[in-house]
C-alpha cells in the first residue's frame, strides 16, 4: 500500500500545479470530461467553397489563407453574415442532450472576425452585419439557463488586424507589441462583459515567454478561476491541450484535454464534407471519449454549424445518440480518474471512482472470452449484472465475457466494485541494483513554446524495488547534471541533494569504440512530436524524398527554414557493452536515439540558437546507432553535433539515507528541486542510481 500511496502523491502534486485555479474550479472541469466545441463565424457562410470552387487545402475555418481570399473581398462576406437559425438556447439543450457539461465558442478564429460587440475594431458580428447580434453574449446567457459552463475560444493569430504578423501558412506566426496589446484590450472585454468563463481555450501564434506569461495573468486576474489551455505556449497554462483530433498513449502527470473535430478535415463547415455513416461515426467520437477518460483526459468534440446558423443534421444526431449512450453509462465517464493500470489492454478501456472499476469492452473481443486483471491487495466484493462471471484467484480477477458483448452495436460497460478505494498501481519492480531512466516508469507532463513545439516531457523518473537493509544510494551522473539540486522521494519522504561532483569515476575504456562517417538528412518536419520514422538501413531516411548525405564534419550548420529539423546519424563500434558519454549539439530542441530507441528529448530554453550537452550512450556489444535530431523552430540555420565527449568522465555521489528504511518493497521518485516550470523536462536521462546495503 505504501508504494500505491506514492504513486498517487504523485498524481497529485502533477495534477496540482495550476496557477491560481482553485481546487474546487478545478475538480469541477476535471469531472466534467465532455464538453462542446463551437466553430462559427464568417467562414461558415461560404462552407469551404469559394467563387464556385471547393476549397480542399486546409481546414474550411481558415480558408480565407487556403483560397486564398483577399482582406478587402472577406470583408465583404460580413455585409452578408444574417445567420437568422442560429439559436443559441437550442444549441444548449442540444449539448446537454449529449451529456456534455460546458460549451466553448469561438469568440474569434484567425480571420479577426468578432462574433461579440467589441470596442477594438468595427469587424464584429455587430457592427459589421446585418444582423446586429453579440453571439458570446447570447451563447453565455444560454448556457447558464441551461445549467452549462461557459468557455471562449480566442486566437492568438489575427489576419485583419493591421499590426499583427502577415498572413502564414503555419499559423504560427510572432506577436507584435501592437497586437499583444490589441488581445489584451479584446481579452478584458471577454473576461467582463460576459458573466464567469469556466475555460479560455487560446489557440495558436507564437508568444514569447513574457507574452504568454502577462496574458496567463490577465485571465486569472479577471477570472480567478477560469481554466487556461496550454496553447497559451511557453508553459504557461491550467490544462494542457494535445494535437487536433490526438490524446497521449499514456496517463500524464498533469491535466490535459483533447480537442476533436467531428471530420478530421475541418472544424468549420464544409458544405460538400463526406459525412459517411452516422452509425459509424457515433461508435467513432464514442471511442474517442473513452480513450481520453481512461487516460484522464476531458474530450472537447467540436460542431460547424452552416453559414445559417443551423447545426448541421449529421453533427445533430450524432451528438443524441452519444448522449442516448451516455444516459446508461455516462457514470462511468462522468467524476472518473484515469485506468489504474500501467498496462493497455486489446480488450477495451478502464477508468475508475472511488472503490469501483469501469471496464469498456470497446477494443477487441479477448481470447476465449476471458479478461484478466492483477488487483493485489484488493477483494472483488461484486461484478454487475448477467454479462459476465466474476471470479478472484488470489490477486488475479477473472471475467469470462460472450462473445455477443462485442458483436451488438452498443459499447458495454461492466462494472467490478472491490472492498476499498482503488489507487493507481506500480509500474514493474525492480530487482537488480541499478536504477537506470531505461528501467524507470517517466512521469510525463507536457511541455511547448507553441503548438508546434508541444511534446510529452519527462519531469520525473520513478522506480518500485525490492531492497533489504537499505541505507544508502549511490548517484551517478555526468558534467551536464553537476551543479544540480534534485529531490529525492523515498517511501514518501523528500531529500534534497545537491549533485556537487562526488568522486571522479571513469566509465568503461573508452579506447575500444569506433565512431564511423557521419550523415546529415533533412530539412524534415517542424513538428517537435514528429512520428517521422527512423531506420538503421541508410537507403530508408526518416524524411520523405530525402536521402543520408555523407560529410566531413561531425558538426556543422545548415541551411534550414523555421519550423524544420535535420538528421544527424553515426554508428559506434563497441568490443563490449558499455556506457560511454557523447557530445550533443542542437538548435531549438533535441532527440537522440540510440539503436531505434528514444534515450534523451527536451525543448532548449526559448530562443536558443545553439547548446551543448553530454548525452550517456548504453552501448550493446558490436554495431551501434546513433541518430540526433536537431529542432529548429524559429532560426534561419539548423546547427549540429555529435561525437564522443573529450573526456569520459562521470561523478559518484553517495547519499546516506537519514532515515531508517525498513520493509522489502520500496518506491523511488527523482525529480528536479523546485523546477522553474511543472512541466518543463527534468533532463535526468543521464542519471543512475545503486543501492548500497551498510552492515548494521
Amino acid at each position: 500500500m505504501k508504494k500505491l500511496l506514492i504513486i498517487l502523491l504523485m498524481c497529485v502534486i502533477g495534477l496540482g500545479a495550476k496557477g491560481q485555479v482553485s481546487q474546487e474550479a478545478f475538480r469541477q472541469w476535471h469531472g466534467d470530461k465532455y464538453s462542446m466545441f463551437i466553430h462559427f463565424g464568417l467562414y461558415s457562410q461560404l462552407g469551404g467553397v469559394w467563387q464556385g470552387k471547393q476549397v480542399k487545402n486546409g481546414y474550411s475555418e481558415q480558408i480565407q489563407a487556403f483560397a486564398p481570399i483577399s482582406k478587402k473581398d472577406y470583408e465583404k462576406i460580413a455585409g452578408q453574415f444574417n445567420p437568422t437559425q442560429f439559436n443559441a438556447d437550442s444549441i444548449a439543450v442540444l449539448a446537454k442532450k449529449a451529456g456534455m457539461h460546458s460549451i466553448i465558442l469561438t469568440s474569434k478564429h484567425h480571420d479577426g472576425f468578432c462574433l461579440f460587440k467589441t470596442a477594438t475594431t468595427s469587424f464584429n458580428s455587430y457592427d459589421a452585419t446585418p444582423c446586429k447580434r453579440d453571439f458570446v453574449k447570447e451563447m453565455s446567457e444560454a448556457a447558464r439557463r441551461h445549467g452549462l459552463r461557459f468557455g471562449l475560444y480566442y486566437s492568438l493569430i489575427d489576419w485583419h488586424y493591421p499590426y499583427a504578423s502577415p498572413m502564414s501558412p503555419h499559423n504560427a506566426d510572432f506577436i507584435t507589441e501592437a497586437h499583444h496589446a490589441f488581445s489584451k484590450a479584446q481579452l478584458k472585454e471577454l473576461l467582463t462583459n460576459y458573466g464567469k468563463i469556466s475555460e479560455l481555450w487560446f489557440d495558436m501564434g507564437a508568444n514569447t515567454p513574457a507574452q504568454s506569461k502577462e496574458l496567463y495573468e490577465l485571465v486569472h486576474h479577471y477570472q480567478p478561476d477560469c481554466m487556461v489551455s496550454g496553447r497559451l505556449g511557453n508553459d504557461q497554462y491550467d490544462f494542457c491541450v494535445m494535437a487536433d483530433n490526438d490524446y497521449p498513449d499514456k496517463t500524464l502527470h498533469a491535466p490535459w484535454q483533447s480537442a476533436a473535430s467531428m471530420f478530421n478535415e475541418t472544424w468549420g463547415y464544409r458544405a460538400w464534407q463526406d459525412r459517411g455513416s452516422i452509425e459509424s461515426k457515433v461508435r467513432e467520437k464514442t471511442r474517442s471519449l473513452i480513450n481520453v477518460v481512461s487516460r484522464g483526459g476531458n474530450y472537447l468534440l467540436n460542431i460547424g454549424p452552416k453559414g445559417n446558423g443551423a447545426v448541421v443534421d449529421f453533427e445533430k444526431e450524432v451528438l443524441e445518440q452519444m448522449g442516448d449512450w451516455l444516459s446508461r453509462y455516462g457514470y462511468a465517464v462522468y467524476q472518473t480518474e484515469a485506468s489504474p493500470f500501467q498496462e493497455e489492454f486489446t480488450w477495451g478501456e478502464v477508468t475508475r471512482k472511488d472503490n469501483h472499476l469501469y471496464l469498456f469492452l470497446s477494443g477487441k473481443y479477448p481470447a476465449e472470452g476471458k479478461i484478466t486483471l492483477q488487483m493485489p491487495g484488493y477483494l472483488l466484493q461484486k461484478g454487475d449484472g448477467k454479462m459476465a462471471t466474476y471470479l478472484q484467484y488470489g490477486d488475479e480477477v477473472v471475467l469470462t465475457v460472450p462473445a455477443s458483448a462485442y458483436k451488438d452495436k452498443q459499447i458495454h460497460v461492466l462494472t467490478l466494485s472491490f472492498d476499498k478505494k482503488i489507487e493507481p498501481f506500480p509500474g514493474k519492480t525492480i530487482r537488480n541494483a541499478v536504477l537506470t531512466p531505461r528501467n524507470a516508469t517517466p512521469q510525463y507532463s507536457y511541455s511547448c513554446f507553441d503548438y508546434y513545439t508541444n511534446y510529452r516531457s519527462i519531469t520525473g523518473y520513478s522506480w518500485n524495488f525490492e531492497q533489504l537493509l537499505l541505507k544508502q544510494l549511490e548517484i551517478i551522473y555526468t558534467s551536464q547534471e553537476a551543479g544540480r539540486e534534485i529531490d529525492l522521494i523515498l517511501d514518501g519522504k523528500t531529500y534534497s541533494v545537491t549533485l556537487d561532483k562526488g568522486k571522479e569515476i571513469k566509465e568503461t575504456a573508452f579506447s575500444g569504440t569506433t565512431w564511423g562517417d557521419t550523415y546529415v538528412c533533412g530539412p524534415g518536419s517542424g513538428v517537435f512530436h514528429s512520428a517521422e520514422k527512423l531506420d538503421a538501413d541508410l537507403q530508408h531516411a526518416p524524411v520523405s524524398g530525402k536521402t543520408w548525405t555523407k560529410i566531413d564534419k561531425d558538426s556543422d550548420k545548415v541551411a534550414c527554414p523555421i519550423l524544420s529539423s535535420y538528421y544527424v546519424m553515426r554508428e559506434i563500434d563497441s568490443p563490449r557493452s558499455q556506457h560511454i558519454l557523447a557530445e550533443i549539439g542542437a538548435g531549438n530542441g533535441m532527440e537522440v536515439y540510440l539503436n531505434g530507441k528514444l534515450i534523451a528529448k527536451h525543448l532548449n530554453p526559448y530562443r536558443t540558437k545553439f547548446r551543448t550537452e553530454k548525452v550517456i550512450l548504453p552501448l550493446k556489444k558490436g554495431k551501434n546507432q546513433v541518430i540526433l535530431r536537431s529542432y529548429n523552430r524559429f532560426e534561419d540555420e539548423a546547427a549540429y553535433l555529435l561525437r564522443p565527449a573529450e573526456e569520459q568522465k562521470a561523478y559518484r555521489q553517495d547519499f546516506i539515507i537519514p532515515d531508517a528504511v525498513n520493509g522489502k518493497e520500496h518506491s523511488l521518485t527523482i525529480k528536479p528541486h523546485n523546477p522553474s516550470s511543472p512541466h518543463t523536462d527534468a533532463e535526468l536521462f543521464n542519471l543512475r542510481i545503486r543501492l548500497r546495503r551498510i552492515a548494521m
